[in-house]
C-alpha cells in the first residue's frame, strides 16, 4: 500500500488495515517473479531485525499500523528510518540505513516508486538481507539493484498481513488462515 493512500477500510470506522494485493497479471510489464509463500515464510522466519523506511509517526499512514503491529505482534526488533523525525512511536528515528546502529535484515520500505532503486542500493550498502517493498510498490530496477548483490526481493505484499497469515493472526480480521490445526500458534515466528 502506497503512503498516499490513508489506508482506511471503507465503512471500517477508522480502522487502519493493508490492502489486498492486486493481482499481477493486471499490471502490464511486470516481468519479474517473487518468492512463493513457503519462500515468504523463510524470509520471515531468519528475519531478526526490521528497519522501516518512510515510517511515519501519522497513525492514518500505512507504516504506522505496519510498525505498531510489528512492535506490538512480532518478535522482530523494528527501526525506523525517517530523516524528518526523531521519534516514531516513542523510539528513535534515523536519517537513513547507515545511520541505524545495527545491520537490518529485513528492509521494509514505504517510499514513492521513483526513490525505490535508491533504496535498494541502499538498503545492498546497509548489509541487509531482504529488500521489502510494500503493497502496491513494484520497481523491477530496484529488484534488479537487490538481487544483483544477493538480496531476497518481495514487492507489492505487506509485511503485516505475511507475518500475520503466516502464524495464525489473521483470523483476528476474518481472513481465512490457511492454517490447518485444533490450536492457535503463539509464540512462533
Amino acid at each position: 500500500m502506497s503512503e498516499t493512500t490513508s489506508g482506511i477500510t471503507p465503512g471500517g470506522a477508522g480502522i487502519v488495515a493493508c490492502e489486498l494485493p492486486r493481482a499481477a497479471a493486471a499490471a502490464p510489464g511486470r516481468t519479474w517473479s517473487g518468492p512463493n509463500a513457503q519462500e515468504r515464510y523463510d524470509i520471515l522466519r531468519r528475519t531478526k531485525s526490521i528497519a522501516i523506511v518512510g515510517a511515519s509517526d501519522n497513525p492514518a499512514r500505512a507504516s504506522y499500523f505496519v510498525a505498531t503491529y510489528l512492535l506490538g505482534s512480532s518478535p522482530y526488533d523494528v527501526y525506523f528510518v525517517n530523516p524528518r523525525a526523531t521519534t516514531i512511536l516513542g523510539r528513535p528515528a534515523y536519517a537513513s540505513l547507515a545511520d541505524l546502529p545495527v545491520t537490518p535484515d529485513l528492509v521494509d520500505v514505504f517510499r514513492r516508486h521513483e526513490d525505490l532503486p535508491a533504496v535498494a542500493q541502499e538498503a545492498v550498502d546497509a548489509g541487509a538481507q531482504t529488500l521489502w517493498l510494500q503493497l502496491g510498490s513494484w520497481n523491477e530496477e530496484a529488484a534488479a539493484i537487490a538481487e544483483g548483490a544477493g538480496l531476497a526481493v518481495v514487492m507489492d505484499r505487506c509485511v503485516k498481513i505475511e507475518h500475520a497469515r503466516f502464524h495464525g493472526g489473521l483470523h483476528l480480521a476474518g481472513f481465512d488462515t490457511g492454517v490447518i490445526s485444533s490450536k492457535r500458534q503463539l509464540g512462533a515466528r
